[in-house]
């Protein structure tokens, strides 16, 4: 059962933490641990408390920002135990890891989990998709982020074990390149071309572009487009900006 899974940790502060969820991805099978800023790693306990689950530590890939760890992904989940400001779908564990199992079978998916004091910050829910929350005891709800990381794992792969194709089952269609979903790469760079087109027709008026950018990203994030959409919005938003141009020209040369 191969797993296009990256579990991302972001702003760890105890390198224990680190190793014991490497040791929790590894009993799930998942083998891609993504670390962005960490407080300490490499660390001597993060490899005393991955207990065999070195091999998971020694290939985890660093990172400086989130839109590092999942620019080359098309669907992203963030861990989260409260609302937030930043209004998402918002999952059990077990219907997020059948939605990140189904979006797994076209490209890499991820689930972010922030440190251990804070979670997740907003502006990091700005890359995901959707939320996950555990739902535990609301009377004692302190659960450990490598606990966090066990159950999440483990629902992930009870839904992978579930849905494995039986012999008579045809596979499924290849896609076009064109038609494989947008991966987050693709979409903070669609994102940063509709902020230049609004910002050439003044779309704000000297208001605030906050609110109404973050509404967009969500509409955006939500239409899980493909390469080829993207291609197509972007088209249009060049021609858009085409003729701005020849339209400022004309009024300049009268």
């Amino acid at each position: 059962m191969k797993s296009t899974l990256r579990i991302i940790l972001v702003g760890t502060q105890h390198p224990g933490n680190i190793g014991s969820a490497a040791r929790a991805m590894k009993t799930m099978g998942l083998s891609e641990l993504h670390l962005v800023r960490p407080h300490k790693f490499p660390h001597a306990e993060a490899s005393a408390l991955a207990a065999g689950a070195t091999d998971v530590l020694d290939q985890a890939v660093l990172h400086e920002s989130l839109a590092d760890a999942v620019g080359d992904c098309h669907f992203v989940i963030g861990t989260s135990s409260r609302r937030r400001e930043v209004p998402l779908p918002e999952f059990l564990p077990r219907a997020a890891a059948e939605k990140l199992l189904q979006a797994g079978r076209n490209g890499r998916v991820a689930l972010v989990f922030g440190c251990e004091r804070t979670g997740l910050e907003n502006e990091d829910l700005q890359r995901c998709h959707a939320t996950v929350c555990i739902p535990a005891n609301p009377d004692y709800a302190s659960l450990n982020l490598a606990a966090a990381v066990q159950v999440l794992a483990y629902e992930y792969r009870m839904a992978a074990l579930a849905s494995e194709p039986k012999p008579e089952v045809p596979p499924e269609t290849v896609p076009e390149p064109d038609e494989v979903p947008a991966t987050q790469e693709d979409m903070e760079r669609f994102f940063g071309h509709l902020g230049e087109l609004m910002e050439q027709v003044d779309f704000h008026k000297g208001r605030s572009p906050e609110m109404v950018t973050s509404r967009l990203r969500r509409l955006y994030l939500r239409a899980r487009m493909d390469k080829r959409e993207i291609k197509i919005l972007r088209g249009l938003f060049s021609d858009t900006q085409r003729m701005l141009k020849i339209g400022q020209k004309q009024q300049t040369e009268k």
